[in-house]
């Protein structure tokens, strides 16, 4: 077996101790898939540790996975008026928003079920019931989940190897399902198994480029003599400039030759074998299967055309990579979490204005024109910034004085000359 292709024994006993006690079938996909990933053309075995080994996709899933799990996820209630407010009352607002379970803070828990469908297309959570009412969210680990079977009635059965070694089976309403793209709407598919050769592609590259390095740039060369060398005496000279000028801190050493022997180099740079232009490719492929622009995660080799500015590069970051996800969280927990009552007068819904916080000038604009046009009061705006209301007019909506009706200019125009003509009457009396 090529050396390339052997998995190093941390890998493998990774995957064993997370499937020790477990029974384990040939025909149990989730199990050889975690244990061998998937073949790629440049002979490298691709799985989702193996991807994280790389800077570009680690960047990448935590950008979106941090950025997502510090949002606030509020739940909302609509009232008879059509205005909406938090719906604080209720016990799935504290589930959501502060805490799903007695181990994870909200930021855990939706960190690892975004990261979850970035790496494996699906996010699990067993839901947690007091009676009929959802009290927590437990965390269940998508490799660990088999494909979920349709019953005769319709509904998902889902079955979780658990980590004591047992199965447990589970209904569709015992499951909180967030799937990412999918084509059958079953099943998230799984970027990493579709990815796999950008990501080994970029893995050999970065293995080959290691491998340069290792051998102080200069990779090989020729030694030549006039004289015939027995294999024993090759061997010997291999071995011993091997362990004298091998590897790049044996760099500037002076060599020796005898019996008029001489050594030509045979230089490779990585210029020369295009492996900084190679991996430089790579770290943009990895970027467009995950929607992020290289810029965020630092590679800015070249400029972006998402605009100029933090606040236009934030919003498209936010309407082209994480609106997606935003929007199928939402519409699951919905979806799943609540009943079907509840859900005409509730909604779950990320609040964003914390990404653009940063945009001091931006906001204070936006606080202008929504005042200014009676859309929210001062006393809205200073609960954005943390800031305690004011009260009185502060909670009042107004208006430009300027900006009136149309039907109503007439009658200002009516009222501004009865007002003139009585003050001509008065001064005409007095006279």
């Amino acid at each position: 077996m090529k050396e390339s292709r052997q998995k190093s024994p941390g890998r493998i006993k990774a995957s064993v101790l997370k499937w020790l006690g477990v029974p384990i079938s040939l025909t149990d996909g989730a199990f050889w898939s975690a244990w061998s990933g998937a073949e790629s053309s440049s002979g490298e075995s691709v799985s989702v540790e193996s991807a994280l080994q790389l800077s570009a996709a680690w960047a990448c899933v935590r950008l979106i996975a941090e950025t997502i799990a510090t949002l606030p996820l509020n739940l909302y209630q609509m009232q008879a008026d059509g205005t909406r407010v938090v719906a604080k009352k209720h016990t799935l607002y504290h589930v959501l928003h502060t805490q799903p379970n007695v181990e994870n803070t909200a930021v855990e828990f939706w960190e690892v079920m975004v990261a979850s469908m970035l790496l494996r297309g699906n996010g699990y959570a067993r839901k947690l019931r007091s009676s009929t009412q959802i009290i927590g969210l437990e965390l269940l680990l998508p490799q660990r989940m088999n494909t979920p079977k349709r019953l005769q009635n319709g509904q998902l059965q889902y079955t979780y190897n658990e980590l004591d070694g047992t199965s447990s089976t589970l209904s569709e309403d015992d499951v909180l399902h967030i799937r990412g793209f999918s084509l059958d709407g079953l099943m998230g598919l799984t970027p990493i198994r579709y990815a796999r050769e950008v990501i080994g592609n970029s893995t050999a590259a970065n293995k080959a480029s290691g491998a340069v390095f290792r051998n102080g740039l200069r990779p090989s060369g020729a030694l030549s003599t006039d004289q015939i060398l027995t294999k024993d005496r090759r061997t010997e000279i291999r071995t011993d400039l091997a362990e004298q000028f091998g590897g790049a801190m044996a760099s500037g050493k002076t060599m020796v030759l005898e019996a008029g022997m001489k050594y030509q180099a045979i230089t490779m740079n990585p210029e020369d074998v295009q492996l900084l232009q190679t991996r430089a490719f790579n770290i943009e492929e990895i970027c467009r299967w995950f929607r992020v622009p290289p810029f965020m995660v630092g590679h800015s080799e070249k400029s972006t055309s998402w605009g100029t500015g933090i606040e236009q590069q934030t919003l498209g970051f936010l309407s082209f990579s994480l609106r997606p996800w935003l929007t199928r969280i939402e519409q699951s927990v919905k979806r799943s979490l609540l009943t079907p009552v509840e859900r005409l007068g509730y909604y779950a819904e990320f609040s964003v204005e914390g990404l653009l916080r940063a945009d001091s000038a931006g906001r204070a604009s936006f606080y202008s024109t929504m005042t200014q046009n009676g859309i929210m009061t001062r006393d809205e705006c200073r609960a954005k910034e943390n800031l305690p209301p004011m009260g009185g007019n502060a909670g009042v909506l107004t208006v430009q004085s300027a900006l009136l009706p149309i039907d109503r200019l007439g009658g200002q125009t009516a009222a501004a000359s009865a007002q003139d003509a009585l003050k001509n009457w008065l001064n005409q009396e007095q006279t």
